[in-house]
């Protein structure tokens, strides 16, 4: 079984429990109290040096960053549950367009966005709404972009669901969430592919917490 060392509620980690759950991988959490610092102890450094969550413990293999466990998990179960990476050269190629496109015109913006409105609230510190009215003034053209790709796909890397998808769902919920529905539902295909990503089954099952 896979040891998940992290923060139930955090948007990484719900990630890396998000692939267990479409993958069928079983997986035990181990809960890391970011709000005691405990991601700072040595311990826990001594395995993820940056001291943020999550990491993995595979049967003594440890890894970190959420996107590289994501990927490492679904390829050492390619047969269980959805494919999520396709093996063919060129639609692979496709995959990692889309999951460049979240990397950097999606989550580069909706990120930050969150932790202004959603972390910092509930750390006591008032958001910057100037920062928050400029990242938001950037994400809009692209997320035009998303709308258009999806005109013509069902989904980012075509017409079968993949982890570039999936990857938007942990901080796109909390956008989401923190008053900017509309810049979704503004744009129907946009709409249609979340109202798709964020009711699968696997998403509802670790949305409020891994």
């Amino acid at each position: 079984m896979v040891k998940l060392y992290g923060f139930a509620s955090s948007t990484c980690t719900r990630l890396v429990a998000l692939v267990c759950k479409e993958k069928d991988i079983s997986y035990e959490l181990i809960p890391v109290n970011l709000a005691k610092g405990e991601h700072k102890h040595p311990g826990f450094v001594a395995n993820q040096p940056f001291g943020q969550v999550p990491y993995i413990d595979d049967d003594g293999f440890i890894l970190y960053e959420s996107r590289a466990i994501a990927r490492y998990l679904i390829k050492k179960y390619p047969n269980q549950g959805a494919p999520l990476i396709p093996s063919d050269p060129k639609a692979e190629a496709l995959f990692e367009q889309a999951a460049s496109i979240e990397s950097f015109n999606f989550t580069a913006f909706v990120a930050p966005i969150v932790a202004e409105r959603v972390f910092n609230p509930r750390r006591g510190l008032q958001p910057n709404e100037e920062r928050v009215s400029e990242l938001l003034a950037n994400l809009q053209p692209k997320l035009d972009a998303y709308d258009l790709i999806l005109s013509k796909q069902k989904y980012l890397a075509g017409d079968s669901v993949t982890l570039a998808d999936l990857a938007h769902l942990p901080y796109g919920t909390a956008f989401y969430g923190a008053g900017f529905a509309e810049v979704f539902e503004s744009r129907p295909h946009l709409a249609r592919w979340w109202k798709d990503i964020s009711n699968r089954p696997a998403w509802l099952a670790v949305k409020d917490g891994a």
